[in-house]
């Protein structure tokens, strides 16, 4: 690595500071840390910690931590390996083989206490220094540039940290922003025999099953936004009115039990936003937010990461002004995110699905 031009008034102790240690900064952070850059990653939670987020890795994820030689432990966890999907988009269940609809054999769904502790685990073992419990209360700025953050362990005192770039902690203002469109409910079931990951449509909801670590299975609805207060007025009534038009789904979570708490969001944003500036940068949901209904959070949050990575590499070595590498950096996560996008918020909306589909699935489906 070559040296870092200073940028700041005060030498900085750190080469960058990341806020956030979950699916896009630990990464981030481990990714800088193995390319020899001096990393600080800060989160005011303490691991295993869980979070009231998806947690479903689709393949290409799956692929980033074998690269990343942190996949052995999500295999050690216990979490059951998903390799095929039962699918249901009003017509019949379709059972197909994950590779057909993901580009690949093997998915998980690992709990976010535990995802995110290995996570955490693989940054500070690549030689981040990681502070759990610690708040930051200020992002730093001299002439109009970030230069690090004010904050403070639990108990603790008040430090100062500087460094060349901070990602996360930074606001920007969206854009191609759409609102909220969907809601969801959901827990954690025992006892309920659910092989790969299960998807039924129905209208204005669809219902999700997956098994997950503890031998339990997450169990969501997710619905119109309009159905939020419903949900929040009765969630059991609402849930299992939902799973029971599913009447093969609701077989099995009926003969189960629920074995958690109800968790649901109805904050579910749809943006982008510019995920640079001076002296600081964006990563996963707090620079691109979508509906979870496609499940592709945690593994677009791992590939941005990667992208991040490269990008200040890029700009810190010299290969590129910092400024026309963070922006390469925008627009390759913008050429990957908005095809995508566009479906989700078609998902979220529960437009119907084109005819065409259904004309492949008449074909696919099994003999009776």
């Amino acid at each position: 690595m070559t040296d870092v031009p200073a940028i700041a008034t005060a030498r900085p102790t750190y080469d960058v500071i990341v806020v956030g240690a979950r699916c896009a900064g630990s990464p981030t952070s481990m990714l800088l840390a193995g390319l020899g850059y001096r990393v600080l990653l800060l989160d005011r939670a303490t691991f295993p910690s869980d979070s009231m987020r998806a947690h479903f890795v689709r393949h290409a994820g799956v692929e980033r931590l074998a690269r990343w030689g942190l996949l052995p432990r999500v295999e050690a966890s216990g979490c059951p390996a998903v390799r095929r999907w039962v699918v249901d988009l009003g017509d019949f269940p379709l059972p197909v083989p994950a590779e057909i609809l993901d580009g690949g054999d093997l998915q998980y769904a690992p709990r976010r206490f535990v995802l995110d502790a290995i996570l955490v685990e693989g940054a500070a073992s690549a030689g981040v220094e990681v502070r759990q419990g610690f708040s930051v209360q200020e992002v730093l700025q001299e002439d109009g540039r970030v230069v690090g953050i004010r904050g403070r362990a639990q108990g603790g005192r008040e430090v100062t940290e500087r460094a060349h770039l901070v990602v996360g902690a930074v606001g920007a203002p969206p854009y191609n922003a759409q609102p909220t469109l969907a809601c969801s409910y959901y827990s954690y079931f025992a006892d309920v025999p659910i092989d790969g990951l299960n998807v039924a449509y129905r209208a204005e909801r669809v219902v999700i099953a997956v098994p997950t670590n503890d031998a339990l299975t997450l169990v969501c609805v997710a619905a119109l936004i309009s159905m939020f207060q419903t949900f929040r007025a009765d969630i059991e009534g609402t849930f299992f009115g939902s799973v029971d038009q599913v009447p093969w789904m609701a077989e099995r979570v009926r003969a189960g039990r629920r074995a958690e708490r109800w968790l649901g969001s109805a904050d579910l944003p749809n943006f982008f936003r510019k995920p640079y500036g001076p002296g600081w940068a964006l990563v996963g949901d707090a620079g691109y937010h979508r509906d979870p209904i496609p499940a592709r959070g945690i593994s677009d949050a791992f590939r941005d990461a990667e992208l991040l990575a490269e990008a200040i590499d890029a700009g810190f070595t010299g290969r590129l002004p910092l400024e026309a590498a963070l922006a390469g950096y925008e627009r390759q996560r913008n050429e990957a995110a908005r095809p995508l996008y566009e479906e989700t918020l078609a998902r979220a909306a529960f437009h119907p699905f084109p005819p065409e589909i259904y004309a492949q699935r008449a074909v696919l489906r099994p003999a009776a």
